[in-house]
């Protein structure tokens, strides 16, 4: 059942439990819901990607709870979390307010996709982290080169496409469409259990039909960078950052022909890793064991 917590204790004390404690947590931008998933060790959270939630990485968490303290939350604009985006940065900054308001100090970060990006940024503007792993998100292009890419008017008919995102839909409607991805699920190789999971929290329930989050404001929202902003979705973004990184590559995934440059950021900067999972973009729910070994090896907690 989840329960509304206003303040740091009520997550500090699930700590070491390995029974996850959903909550909404209060920060200073909004209402945000987070899960506990317990554990033994130092603090991790985990950092979706974009139309994902908190439940996807429910894999990836058991098989790293022997080893570290884990938490996840839903993003801005996600899941069961209230508030939505307003500009490009509050999303990645809302990092800081999750650590500051669960009361762990410098987690390692992990985050997939989108989420990738999000604890890169984190990190490049100063924040807490013990250390990041980049599950198959990257910003790989120059300052100018991804500056142009950003002043294309923004496509809404991918995402809705694609994902979804912002429809409105009957309760039946959104069931059969929930059925649907779990079977297009299985036959990628993801676990259909937890695809259906995450898929049903990503509807908020309203006046006769549910709404499918992120919508496509939200996602217009995230993708409106402004050229004075002082961090910048751009591959000089890495070379501020000073703590231990993983960059972990999906051999099937969308980044998988730029393989090189991301191992050049790799080899630019001490406790720097790379290493490349046999997957798709979604790696750590196509193979949770393999990433979750890496991660804990990476970061000083490996298996025996």
């Amino acid at each position: 059942m989840e329960r509304t917590r206003t303040h740091r204790a009520a997550v500090q004390a699930a700590a070491g439990r390995m029974s996850a404690q959903d909550c909404l947590i209060e920060t200073r931008h909004g209402r945000f819901a987070v899960r506990d998933y317990g554990g033994e060790g130092p603090p991790l959270l985990l950092v979706h990607g974009t139309g994902h939630n908190l439940e996807v990485w429910t894999p990836l968490a058991a098989i790293l709870r022997d080893r570290f303290h884990i938490l996840a939350f839903d993003m801005r604009g996600h899941g069961r979390t209230e508030v939505d985006s307003t500009d490009a940065e509050r999303y990645w900054r809302d990092i800081g307010d999750i650590i500051a308001s669960v009361g762990v100090a410098t987690p390692v970060l992990v985050g997939h996709s989108t989420g990738a990006y999000a604890v890169a940024a984190h990190a490049a503007a100063g924040g807490a982290c013990a250390g990041l792993a980049l599950l198959d998100g990257f910003v790989l292009d120059a300052r100018p080169s991804a500056e142009a890419a950003k002043s294309k008017a923004f496509d809404r008919r991918s995402p809705w496409k694609a994902w979804r995102l912002g429809w409105s839909a009957r309760e039946e409607e959104m069931h059969r469409w929930i059925t649907s991805q779990a079977v297009r699920a299985a036959r990628d190789g993801l676990p259909p259990d937890v695809m259906a999971t995450m898929m049903r929290r990503a509807f908020r329930a309203g006046e006769g039909v549910y709404l499918r989050r992120p919508t496509l404001d939200d996602l217009e929202a995230v993708c409106g960078n402004d050229p004075a902003d002082t961090i910048y979705p751009e591959r000089g973004l890495y070379s501020r950052i000073r703590h231990p990184m993983l960059f972990l590559l999906a051999s099937r995934g969308p980044y998988a022909k730029r393989r090189f440059e991301i191992e050049s950021l790799a080899e630019q900067g001490a406790g720097r890793c790379f290493a490349v999972i046999d997957a798709g973009h979604n790696l750590h729910l196509e193979r949770p064991a393999e990433v979750g070994r890496i991660i804990a090896q990476t970061f000083g907690k490996p298996f025996g």
